[in-house]
């Protein structure tokens, strides 16, 4: 059924490197703050950097409870489901941390992302993670789904912003700045881009 992995190698990079979605958890330390999950899933946007690492860019949206609790535990589980395909279900469980323009990784990390023209999705920060438990199980509960193809909704919507226009939309949003919990998210105004 279930095995664990000391690597991200093999079948299971393949597996993961094809879906065309995967999930995020992360949570605040406060047993009353709000556990976040969420979806990603803009082709190109994750890329495994060696068999411990994996990246992920983060886009724009209306809120950053992702950074904000990377900000302040650095806890991560990312999952990937196979909807089509033989069952399976891979988890890294690991730390995270948010890595914003102005970081002096930002060049490297971000050529690991051919694929994605950053100016269209309002490009926030390069989610960096460090596996500490990498793991599969069966997913046989898993339905069958079919991929249709990509949504270019999000590109549309934010390929006609700026840094300037991006940090005005950020601030009048409530949780983007500040988590739901009250946790420091998303620095405004935005770092410059490289």
């Amino acid at each position: 059924m279930g095995k664990e992995y000391e690597r991200i190698s093999g079948r299971l990079r393949d597996f993961i490197e094809t879906q065309p979605v995967f999930f995020t958890a992360t949570a605040p330390l406060s047993g009353d703050g709000k556990v976040n999950l969420s979806p990603k899933g803009v082709r190109g946007s994750f890329a495994v950097l060696d068999e411990r690492t994996v990246a992920y860019l983060d886009f724009a949206g209306s809120n950053a409870e992702t950074i904000a609790h990377l900000r302040e535990n650095g806890r991560i589980t990312l999952m990937w489901c196979a909807f089509a395909g033989p069952p399976n279900i891979v988890r890294i469980h690991g730390r995270g941390e948010p890595v914003f323009r102005d970081d002096p990784r930002w060049a490297r990390l971000i050529a690991y992302f051919p694929e994605v023209d950053h100016s269209q999705h309002g490009l926030r920060a390069i989610v960096l993670v460090s596996a500490e438990l990498i793991r599969d199980t069966c997913g046989y509960a898993v339905p069958n789904m079919s991929y249709d193809g990509d949504r270019d909704l999000h590109a549309k919507r934010f390929a006609r912003e700026d840094d300037a226009s991006l940090s005005a939309y950020f601030a009048k949003k409530d949780h983007v700045a500040v988590s739901m919990d009250g946790l420091p998210g998303l620095p405004l105004p935005l770092p410059p881009a490289p």
